[in-house]
């Protein structure tokens, strides 16, 4: 038999109040995940924490009982943002997640392993065995593979390279040079004011008909629907996949990691943890991609894998 699907919580992508950070990781201490990624990924203006203040956070958790991991930032724009990657590459505690390939290349040079983050754009056999060649542990799916192209690539993939999936969470789409959120506000990018702190779960934008369409975080833009892929469980399960990744939020994660666990332990099916579930989410679900539509889709009958 298999060994259980690991609960993996996503590093913070929001800009959130030092103090509310710290909090909400206090409530993840007690949670059912098993793995935590830590760091700011989105944007180096943000510096409620210090790289100090992560590690901190990461030694909390793991007196906890949680494996941590530190995630490199996703778009490095400049050379304080490659000196800041190096910093969390060398921080001699924990495992880093690589964001970006100069990521990758620093921890090559210095023969660590690592986990290549979703940012990698990963879509074919050679390029997991590349990576798997270069110090990888683990992988993270894109966010918009099928779950067909999924099942390819599982088939392909080194045995010795796990795979992690995002099974839930608003799907970041898009990173930017430019900022939406202080454009929004008419503001410069280097005057900013830290408008993100205003939205813990980022900028909603809607369509002129008032349909949710996306929302804006900063230099990233995300889906405004939720992915989620609660009520497939087995379906994942089915794919070998090792590792289940869950996407933080303002309000409820710990109680979203709770239903999840719930149905990795058999306790709920993957229906009754959905009607669970949805109240807990800011906006509607979403699990179009899975299904090889379109992502802000929900795909409401299971289909064959192939």
């Amino acid at each position: 038999m298999p060994a259980p699907i690991l609960l993996a919580l996503a590093p913070l992508p929001y800009y959130w109040p030092r103090l509310a950070v710290f909090d909400f990781y206090e409530e993840i201490a007690a949670s059912a995940v098993d793995l935590v990624y830590l760091g700011e990924v989105t944007c180096s203006r943000r510096h409620e924490l210090r790289l100090s203040d992560w590690i901190d956070l990461g030694r909390r958790l793991q007196a906890a009982g949680k494996t941590v991991l530190l995630s490199t930032q996703v778009l490095l724009e400049s050379g304080s943002d490659v000196a800041a990657m190096h910093k969390v590459v060398s921080n001699g505690e924990f495992l880093v997640e690589a964001n970006d390939m100069g990521a990758v290349g620093v921890l090559t040079a210095a023969r660590q392993p690592f986990v290549a983050g979703p940012h990698l754009n990963l879509y074919n056999g050679p390029a997991l065995q590349w990576l798997d060649e270069l110090g990888a542990q683990r992988w993270v799916a894109p966010l918009e593979l099928p779950r067909t192209d999924l099942a390819l690539l599982q088939r392909q993939r080194p045995p010795g390279l796990q795979t992690e999936l995002l099974v839930h969470g608003r799907l970041a789409l898009a990173y930017s040079a430019r900022c939406f959120t202080a454009r929004h506000h008419r503001l410069p990018k280097d005057d900013c004011q830290f408008r993100c702190l205003d939205y813990p779960d980022g900028l909603l934008l809607r369509t002129r008909e008032q349909a949710e369409f996306l929302v804006l975080n900063g230099i990233q833009t995300q889906s405004a629907r939720v992915y989620s892929l609660i009520d497939a469980w087995d379906e994942v399960i089915a794919l070998g996949v090792q590792v289940a990744r869950i996407g933080p939020q303002a309000q409820h994660t710990a109680a979203i990691l709770g239903l999840y666990d719930a149905v990795r332990r058999g306790a709920l099916s993957g229906a009754q943890a959905r009607a669970h579930l949805l109240p807990l989410l800011p906006q509607p679900d979403c699990n179009g991609y899975w299904h090889g539509r379109a992502g802000q889709e929900r795909v409401e009958s299971a289909l064959a894998i192939a």
